[in-house]
């Protein structure tokens, strides 16, 4: 349940009340029973570790190693590319793209 904090109007009383979502904010001060006010604070989130900020997927040693890679990989698949054209053309493959 969350912890709510309220500050007395009248005679600047605070305290902290700890509410259910469904319950109805408090109106009354218990010290003066004067009106009440509910104080915002920064939210409890907290984001650790990496891959929560932009500049954590950006560094100069992964560009150059994704660059590698994919000229890599570009120059296998046509290399793989030409020899499964010679091995579509018996009826065997034709099961196997089937079964896929």
């Amino acid at each position: 349940m969350p912890t709510y904090q309220y500050a007395c109007t009248a005679c600047e009383h605070r305290f902290e009340a700890v509410q259910s979502f469904s319950d109805a904010s408090l109106t009354e001060c218990p010290e003066c029973s004067g009106k009440l006010r509910k104080l915002f604070g920064a939210v409890g989130v907290v984001f650790k570790g990496s891959g929560f900020y932009r500049t954590d997927s950006r560094s100069g040693s992964s560009k150059s190693t994704a660059a590698a890679t994919t000229t890599t990989t570009s120059s296998d698949s046509k290399s793989s590319s030409t020899s499964t054209s010679s091995d579509s053309k018996p009826s065997t493959s034709a099961p196997a793209a089937a079964a896929s």
